[in-house]
């Protein structure tokens, strides 16, 4: 997009680069915060740098938390079974689950899944760390909540494999979730009946 004079286009150019925003929809934030006053576009951008300089990944289940906290709130919380982990995707699919309001376990955020082609490997996963969490013990059952497609059914059964032999039971989601669907857009009802219908993986 050009034409504007070079502020406008290079904020127009990095706002495109958010998922989801077309070109379109770039030029028309773009204009949008030039139109706002002048401090709730600060606002934003003060907003951008602290949770860029603030937030992190949880040290035991990589959800994010804040640079004070090295583990997060639901990890702090006592009341939830620290047994019973729900592997996820992403902090947004475990934000999905709570709203559902029935699940009384962790979690454990792999940040991304496997998909090769896009240069995601298990190494750039945090498989690992949850390997190591499964084999110091106190883990009684993990969920295997990746979405369900390909990626996320390969990423579950990969999980699995390497688990083989660990005195660790293993499942995943009904399937009351559609396949080909994402975690995030599910609806509430939908997501409690995939977590009380799970099944052995």
């Amino acid at each position: 997009m050009a034409g504007y004079g070079a502020a406008l286009d290079r904020l127009t150019t990095t706002l495109g680069r958010l998922p989801g925003i077309g070109a379109k929809s770039a030029e028309r934030l773009a204009h949008h915060l030039l139109k706002c006053p002048v401090d709730e576009a600060l606002d934003l951008a003060e907003a951008i740098r602290a949770a860029k300089e603030q937030v992190r990944h949880c040290e035991r289940c990589f959800h994010l938390t804040e640079v004070e906290q090295p583990l997060c709130g639901i990890c702090r919380d006592d009341r939830r079974d620290p047994a019973l982990v729900c592997v996820v995707e992403q902090s947004r699919d475990l934000l999905a689950i709570e709203k559902s309001g029935s699940y009384p376990g962790v979690y454990h955020v792999l940040l991304g899944r496997l998909a090769p082609l896009q240069g995601m490997g298990p190494d750039q996963l945090t498989i690992a760390a949850l390997e190591v969490r499964v084999r110091e013990g106190g883990v009684r059952e993990l969920i295997m909540a990746t979405n369900p497609n390909l990626e996320g059914d390969g990423t579950a059964l990969y999980i699995a494999q390497r688990l083989q032999g660990e005195p660790v039971q293993i499942t995943r989601l009904a399937r009351g979730l559609a396949s080909g669907s994402t975690l995030e857009f599910a609806s509430r009802d939908m997501l409690a009946d995939a977590l009380t219908g799970r099944q052995p993986f």
